[in-house]
């Protein structure tokens, strides 16, 4: 992967978690943003998360691993056609789409709320 391309990339999903409210921020706890390339073979995604859902989370989850929030570079790139703007925007709702998994919001809920 180009070092540039790359790093300008994780700028973006950085830029992303930056304008999340200072509420929802305070909230993440326990939680990994990753950037790769492309998801694992035969998955068409654009991100993925992975953990307990926050509202999950019990008594005994001290200790536990961080959940993972993964974005994947290459199937944003090609959904944005090479437009720098869509690309910004594909980041910014894929990141606030899998933060939203962090917190227990389901694919359907989203889809209720015209959030998907």
């Amino acid at each position: 992967m180009d070092e540039d391309v790359a790093a300008g990339f994780e700028q973006l999903v950085s830029d992303a978690l930056d304008e999340l409210p200072d509420e929802i921020r305070d909230l993440m706890t326990n939680v990994a943003v990753t950037v790769e390339d492309e998801p694992p073979p035969g998955e068409n995604l654009l991100g993925l998360y992975q953990g307990v859902p926050w509202g999950n989370r019990g008594p005994y989850y001290a200790g536990a691993l961080p959940d993972k929030i993964t974005i994947y570079r290459l199937p944003l790139e090609r959904v944005s056609g090479g437009d720098p703007e869509r690309l910004r925007a594909a980041v910014r709702r894929t990141v606030f789409h899998e933060i939203a998994h962090h917190f227990g919001i389901s694919d359907q809920r989203l889809v209720d709320i015209d959030r998907y």
